[in-house]
């Protein structure tokens, strides 16, 4: 089996939505799938002036929080986060720098990881958004699958990003569409089938 770890951050639920579908592909491709959001650091004050914002909070809070043996478990590392001037979410942020125990240990060495991202408009920050995080990759010593143009969803009206799956959000929320979820769905189970490929050939080399 190979462990898959969908780790996100979603403000008002399009990212969730991305992460969901991302989840629900990888499981159907063979994955042992961990859906995990990340802490929420923002106040509280801030959140519920937000009713979208505090909305996806309420509706999401059984999900379980994402920690570092979720990282150390998985094979495949699947990060979700909407754009921020560009850049990853500061909750994404806060959860990767607490990483660096065990990427001393050399535990993020050789995992699979991916990532993808929302915007509030076209041209917001997704691609440099995806590069920024997946510097965090490099750092790991992990290997990035980008569905780049490997399959014909990526040509669909609204996708067409190698980097990652990316939607454009011109409103607050559930602005997420089927094409989006389409290729976020083919990024995970690309993911999933090339970290399987891994193990078994490594597994073989023994």
């Amino acid at each position: 089996m190979t462990n898959v770890a969908v780790i996100y951050y979603s403000s008002t639920g399009n990212v969730h939505q991305l992460a969901e579908a991302a989840a629900t592909a990888a499981e159907k491709a063979g994955g042992e799938v961990r859906l995990r959001r990340v802490a929420e650091i923002a106040p509280d004050s801030v959140i519920a002036a937000t009713p979208d914002w505090a909305k996806h909070v309420e509706q999401t809070k059984d999900i379980p929080v994402a920690s570092l043996e979720d990282i150390e478990w998985a094979d495949v590392i699947l990060i979700g986060t909407p754009t921020r001037f560009g850049l990853p979410a500061s909750q994404i942020k806060q959860f990767i720098d607490t990483t660096g125990g065990l990427w001393f240990q050399g535990k993020t060495v050789n995992k699979v990881c991916s990532s993808f991202t929302s915007t509030s408009s076209t041209h917001g920050g997704q691609e440099s958004t995806i590069l920024a995080l997946n510097n965090t990759f490099y750092h790991w010593g992990a290997i990035i699958v980008p569905p780049g143009f490997a399959d014909p969803v990526q040509f669909l009206p609204g996708n067409g990003n190698p980097y990652g799956a990316s939607s454009v959000s011109a409103n607050a929320a559930a602005n997420v569409n089927p094409e989006n979820l389409s290729a976020v769905e083919f990024q995970a189970r690309r993911a999933v089938e090339i970290a399987t490929a891994l193990k078994t050939g490594w597994a073989a080399a023994v």
